[in-house]
C-alpha cells in the first residue's frame, strides 16, 4: 500500500475553500482500506499525532499531554470513525408486522455525533426518522444504531442523511422511508465564520413521504422537537 504525500498546493482545494461540498452518495474509501488491522492502525496513527503535536510545538513530557497520542488514535479508529469499518455495522432483525399497523413509525430526536470530512471538527445533532411497514418491522433501537453507525465516519449532512434513508429502504424493503437531521456544525461555530447560533437541515423523502400530505404529517410529529 502506498500513501502519497503531497505538499504542494491543490488548486481544487484552494478554489473550494471553506465551501461545503459532498461529491457522492457513498463514503469515499479506498478499496485496500481495511488490509490494515485495527490495532496497527492505533499504532500508526499515535506515531503521527505525536509528530503533529511536535510540530505544533507541545511538550509531550508532560504528564497531561504524553498519553494524548495513543488516546486520539484509539478515538479515531474504535470509535469515533468505527463506522468505516463494514465490520462494525449493526446486523438486524426483522420482524413480521403480526399487528398490522400501518401508519408511519417515527423515530425523533436519535442523537447525531459525527465529524465534518472537511475539518474533522465535530457535527452534532438529532435525527427524524420514519417508515411505513411493508410487511416487517424493525426494533426501535437498531434505528439509533443504523444512525450511529454511519455518523461513526468523516461526514457531510447530505450524504449522511442518503446513506440512513437508503440502509433503511433497504433492509425493510420499502420506498417508504423519511430521515430529517438537525445539526450543528462546529466547523462553522467554532472556527471560519463563528457563528454559534445556525443549524443544518437536510432531508431524503422516498416512497409515500413524495406525498405532500403524508410529508406533511411526518413533519407535523417532529415539529415539537425542531
Amino acid at each position: 500500500m502506498k500513501i502519497e504525500n503531497n505538499t504542494q498546493s491543490n488548486p481544487f482545494i484552494d478554489l473550494i475553500g471553506d465551501d461545503h461540498i459532498s461529491s457522492a452518495a457513498a463514503t469515499p474509501i479506498r478499496a485496500d482500506a481495511f488490509e490494515m488491522d485495527d490495532e496497527l492502525k492505533v499504532e500508526l496513527i499515535e506515531k503521527h499525532f505525536t509528530e503533529i503535536m511536535q510540530i505544533l510545538g507541545l511538550d509531550l513530557t508532560d504528564d497531561s499531554l504524553s498519553g494524548t497520542p495513543h488516546r486520539v488514535a484509539k478515538m479515531y479508529v474504535k470509535e469515533i470513525f468505527s463506522g468505516l469499518n463494514p465490520a462494525n455495522k449493526p446486523k438486524i432483525s426483522m420482524f413480521e408486522n403480526k399487528y398490522k399497523y400501518n401508519q408511519m413509525l417515527v423515530e425523533k430526536n436519535v442523537t447525531i455525533y459525527s465529524n465534518c470530512e472537511h475539518h474533522f471538527v465535530p457535527i452534532i445533532g438529532k435525527a427524524h426518522v420514519a417508515y411505513i411497514s411493508n410487511g416487517q418491522v424493525i426494533g426501535l433501537s437498531k434505528i439509533n444504531r443504523i444512525v450511529q453507525y454511519f455518523s461513526q465516519r468523516p461526514q457531510v449532512q447530505e450524504r449522511l442523511t442518503i446513506q440512513i434513508a437508503n440502509e433503511l429502504k433497504n433492509i425493510l424493503n420499502t420506498e417508504d422511508v423519511a430521515v430529517v437531521i438537525d445539526a450543528h456544525h462546529l466547523c462553522v461555530s467554532s472556527r471560519g465564520v463563528s457563528d454559534v447560533n445556525s443549524s443544518t437541515i437536510t432531508a431524503e423523502y422516498g416512497g409515500a413521504f413524495l406525498n405532500p400530505e403524508k410529508r406533511e404529517e411526518f413533519l407535523k410529529y417532529i415539529s415539537l422537537s425542531i
